[in-house]
């Protein structure tokens, strides 16, 4: 029987990822995950290799409270409240273009100079909006990620680098691309998994320190290719709500 082997969120697009035990599952995807967001000040969207200095930023997003920490690698970190939100801007995403609104307090300066780059700003975006993908769900199975280590030339590919929603193990190899159409319930939520995913640099990037340090890229090119994508995983959309746990069980419904 397929479960769910893991998770991996982040309150901040690209900062470094949570290992919940637990997630809830909304119609607007994963609660907490990915409600904030690094762009530059015009509204472009980071993207390749730009984002590799967020990575090793560790983010802690408490909901109720409302209150966001972020924690850099010298160990220095930044708290405030996540409501004090000032001018509107819309952001461009891969796949589409949401509103969002800067935050004031200290985290925009604290990013730049992290990051050495006087062009970011730290917004929050405006809810239901998300600052993932198009789709609220993803799913990747371990034997998929253990495949690509192989041709990568990396027995101990970490599932990190895919910054999936859902692990799943107990599958074969890219077994979840023939859930495509289909609904799967995961723990107490069902998901309707939708197309195979294009993945980018951020898969080859180390997902602890930012690193470029893996040919992931190289690897899907060999043999994953489709047109000009790079396809691993699969995306999905909330059927219906619910609490998914590490363990549970994954069930291809129709």
């Amino acid at each position: 029987m397929p479960t769910v082997a893991g998770f991996t969120t982040t309150p901040v697009k690209s900062m470094a990822l949570s290992r919940p035990h637990r997630i809830e599952l909304s119609a607007f995807g994963c609660v907490g995950d990915r409600r904030f967001l690094c762009a530059r000040s015009d509204g472009t969207r980071l993207s390749g290799i730009s984002k590799a200095a967020l990575i090793s930023i560790k983010p802690t997003y408490d909901i109720d409270a409302e209150r966001l920490t972020l924690t850099f690698p010298d160990g220095s970190a930044v708290e405030s409240d996540t409501t004090d939100v000032g001018e509107s801007l819309s952001v461009e995403l891969f796949d589409r273009t949401i509103p969002v609104r800067v935050l004031s307090g200290p985290f925009t300066d604290a990013i730049r100079e992290h990051a050495r780059d006087d062009t970011l700003i730290f917004a929050r975006v405006v809810e239901p909006g998300y600052a993932g993908g198009n789709h609220r769900a993803s799913i990747i199975s371990l034997a998929s990620v253990a495949d690509v280590g192989r041709h990568a030339g990396d027995e101990q590919l970490d599932p990190r680098r895919f910054r999936m929603l859902i692990e799943v193990d107990g599958v074969g190899p890219y077994e979840e691309d023939g859930w495509q159409g289909r609904r799967v319930r995961v723990g107490d939520a069902i998901v309707r998994v939708g197309d195979r995913m294009n993945r980018c640099v951020m898969t080859t990037l180390d997902p602890d320190t930012g690193e470029q340090n893996a040919p992931v890229l190289d690897a899907l090119a060999a043999y994953r290719k489709v047109g000009n994508e790079l396809l691993l995983g699969v995306y999905g959309d909330v059927d219906h709500p619910g609490s998914i746990a590490v363990g549970d069980d994954v069930v291809v419904l129709d």
